[in-house]
């Protein structure tokens, strides 16, 4: 079997041969080229073009989360009273970061019907109380302690509202809201944990996490009243109301300036 030919040997002696011949130099070989990349495949290419995903503090992520909180609360069944009785949840409505949040007690009859809280007489009054502050609802988030409406339009229990303070937190925790008006002596009593009376409780500011609430009388609790004590406890809320706007910076409606 003949040997292997030695390819370095055969290149010398190639260039010796070419010496010979009088060629003094060669021409640079080009590279080979390389093969261009291939296109990136569907998925990776939509990876590359999708948008990134909103942080997870931002207001479109919280609103996000809002409603997928919404979800979870419309198939809660924690309170069987409240679960058999409803015809919905009823959640709450209004943007996220609003200088505002007004909370109620409980839906009445009109909200458990739309889904929508203080849409009925009560929430006709309080539209009116909250443009008379120079505000409009749709500035505003509102929403109950509870999700339910109890039987009756009847107050809030102890243990319902309990079932329902981990929705509530979390709710509040997303919305963020600037201030809180506590509407009524339960959901002043229940957001703060306090037995204190609606009385006691008005005229200054209270904490929650770290955000100033005020408290003052629920619209319907209004309605129900007779002349005098109707208009008395109107001016008693909108004295609440100055107090609210003085604590926001905001001006007073009517008020002469100095």
């Amino acid at each position: 079997m003949p040997p292997t030919p030695d390819p370095t040997a055969q290149l010398r002696r190639h260039l010796d041969a070419l010496r010979a011949a009088g060629v003094e130099w060669l021409p640079r070989t080009a590279a080979p080229r390389s093969e261009p990349e291939p296109p990136p495949a569907p998925a990776e290419e939509a990876a590359m073009t999708e948008p990134a995903a909103p942080a997870a503090d931002s207001p479109e992520h919280r609103r996000h989360e809002l409603q997928v909180l919404a979800e979870v609360v419309s198939t809660c069944e924690r309170c069987e009273e409240l679960f058999a009785g409803r015809t919905q949840t009823v959640f709450g409505v209004g943007p996220v970061d609003p200088d505002v949040c007004f909370i109620g007690e409980a839906p009445g009859a009109n909200e458990d019907a739309t889904g929508q809280p203080f849409v009925g007489a009560a929430g006709q009054l309080l539209n009116r109380i909250i443009a008379a502050a120079g505000m409009k609802r749709e500035e505003v988030y509102i929403c109950n302690i509870l999700k339910c409406r109890p039987p009756g339009n009847r107050r809030p229990k102890a243990d319902e509202a309990a079932n329902c303070r981990e929705y509530l937190d979390r709710q509040l925790e997303l919305v963020r809201p600037r201030h809180i008006v506590c509407l009524g002596a339960s959901a002043a009593q229940y957001l703060l944990g306090v037995p204190t009376s609606l009385g006691r409780l008005r005229g200054r500011f209270h904490d929650y996490r770290g955000v100033p609430v005020l408290c003052t009388y629920h619209p319907s609790y209004l309605l129900q009243l007779e002349e005098p004590a109707k208009t008395e406890r109107k001016r008693d809320v909108w004295e609440d109301m100055k107090t609210l706007l003085t604590r926001m910076g905001r001006p007073i409606p009517g008020a002469r300036s100095s």
